[in-house]
């Protein structure tokens, strides 16, 4: 570990940009009495990483929080270390490690690390172990009043905590609906508003399509990139409703019912009459003079004037700026746009898929150092370290002072910070619990991919779809219930007729082999 002094000097050299800000910063090095002159290790565990190139993590989380308190080595420790699996012989290099079991590793050690960072989808796992600590009664000790963070990320970071605070964050990636008001005005119809339910969009979307060819405008698309044929945009418009594949033991599928082939049928009509875009309207994205020009944005449909309405994440706007700088040299359009609320579904107000809680830091319940570990997550998550990250460009800041529209930008930013984050898939402890114990479950998605594909291509209605996939599931999961974790051979090969629907693997094979 290099020495103080080392690190001190880096931070003048790269860092002269906060200068103005260090004087506050180190006002919280909140070290007193007896333990001020104490050094001490504080361990900070990360789901990825590697201790030959902590650079990037440590200039994003701890040489700040080293620099205001000079008595405290931070020692970084990654639960999945990626620089050592390159050195397995193949066989194990193919094994995915168990995220939830390197944690718990490094978390229960005879080491075990003082503050854990992690994403959403770790949180409830380590709530459900008991492995994280309850912050509420320091929160409430030191008078942190959390109305300063946006709600609806409190709000989030509760619900997988069973009502409680395990974990806090500095910022969030939040999602919504952005839309293209020139489009809307040169139609006459009205724009899009905060708190619209999926089927208000979707009608919204209907009275906006118009035209074909190079000439078409389409109301909606599930991403930026326009085509509507995507699986996994449905299971991200599906999230809210926390529809199951199968029973709790893994056995039986559930994907034969009324609320299935509702959504199921809701977003392939879309695509069917033409609302949401085709894989072949991305060749009209093309220059229609002939003249071949570089357009770094070719193929977005929404961000070239040719969709109404899109899903997209905060990180997008930085697209449409640099689009709009560019406009005169890549000869295209300025966007006019807004942004609104993700929109939600009925019964389900409030939520919305497509919103991500990353980099939460939380206190391992086996601390040896928890003191040091609460005054970290204070200080990762307070004002001053919450002023510098508002500057990112792709995260949003949790702290709602800091959340504004960009220097020079104007669009209805609250829009990112109206809904929850859908409720995860695999949330709860037995779900969880499940997927480990047979890991070959995540192949039952892979057939609802596939069935899905089929009702796009006109090959079979929903509800056919829906009672293949149900059937071919029932056949995997009892085979999954022999073979929970080893190789099941054959799944996909009687699903789907013709070389078109061949897995890839295979068929990469069978063209080696002089079959294709």
């Amino acid at each position: 570990m290099s020495k103080p002094k080392n690190r001190v000097r880096k931070w003048i050299l790269t860092g002269l940009t906060l200068s103005l800000l260090i004087p506050t910063l180190a006002a919280c090095n909140t070290s007193k009495g007896k333990d001020a002159d104490v050094r001490r290790t504080l361990r900070i565990g990360t789901m990825y990483g590697s201790k030959q190139d902590e650079s990037y993590f440590r200039q994003q989380f701890t040489d700040m929080f080293e620099f205001t308190h000079s008595n405290i080595d931070i020692e970084v420790v990654p639960a999945i270390d990626y620089s050592e699996q390159q050195f397995e012989d193949q066989s194990k290099q193919m094994e995915q490690p168990n995220p939830l079991e390197k944690v718990k590793a490094i978390m229960t050690g005879t080491n075990p690390v003082d503050v854990m960072i992690f994403d959403m989808s770790m949180l409830s796992q380590l709530v459900n172990e008991s492995l994280l600590k309850q912050l509420d009664p320091m929160i409430k000790e030191e008078k942190i009043d959390t109305n300063e963070f946006v709600t609806t990320v409190i709000e989030g970071i509760k619900d997988q905590g069973n009502g409680f605070l395990y974990a806090l964050t500095p910022t969030f990636t939040p999602s919504a609906l952005y839309y293209n008001k020139k489009l809307f005005s040169k139609a006459g119809v009205e724009v899009p508003h905060d708190g619209m339910s999926w089927d208000d969009v979707f009608n919204l979307a209907k009275r906006m399509k118009k035209g074909t060819g190079k000439d078409a405008v389409f109301g909606f698309s599930f991403n930026q990139w326009g085509a509507g044929d995507n699986y996994w945009d449905v299971q991200n418009y599906a999230a809210p409703l926390q529809l199951k594949m199968f029973d709790n033991k893994g056995e039986t599928m559930t994907v034969n019912t009324p609320q299935w082939e509702a959504v199921w049928k809701t977003v392939t009509d879309l695509y069917k009459d033409h609302v949401t875009p085709h894989q072949e309207d991305m060749q009209y994205d093309q220059p229609q003079d002939g003249k071949m020009r570089y357009n770094p944005f070719q193929g977005q449909l929404f961000l070239n004037g040719k969709v109404a309405m899109t899903v997209g994440d905060y990180n997008m706007i930085n697209q449409i700026q640099q689009m709009n700088d560019n406009s005169d040299k890549l000869k295209i359009e300025k966007l006019d746009w807004d942004v609104v609320s993700m929109p939600f579904h009925v019964g389900h107000e409030g939520v919305g898929g497509s919103i991500y809680l990353n980099n939460l830091s939380g206190i391992n319940a086996k601390a040896a150092n928890p003191d040091d570990a609460w005054e970290f997550v204070k200080f990762m998550n307070g004002k001053e370290w919450a002023k510098l990250k508002s500057r990112s460009t792709y995260e949003m800041s949790a702290r709602k002072e800091f959340v504004k529209a960009r220097d020079g930008m104007s669009y209805n930013v609250e829009a990112f910070t109206k809904m929850k984050p859908a409720p995860l898939l695999q949330s709860s402890a037995e779900e969880q619990k499940l997927y480990r114990d047979k890991p070959n479950l995540n192949m039952v998605s892979e057939l609802g991919s596939r069935a899905y594909s089929e009702v796009i291509q006109g090959k079979k209605s929903v509800k056919e779809a829906l009672t293949q996939w149900e059937t071919k599931g029932n056949d995997l999961l009892q085979k999954i219930k022999l073979n929970p974790k080893g190789q099941i051979d054959g799944v996909f090969d009687d699903v789907y007729g013709g070389e078109g629907n061949i897995p890839m693997e295979k068929r990469a094979v069978m063209e080696a082999a002089g079959e294709g």
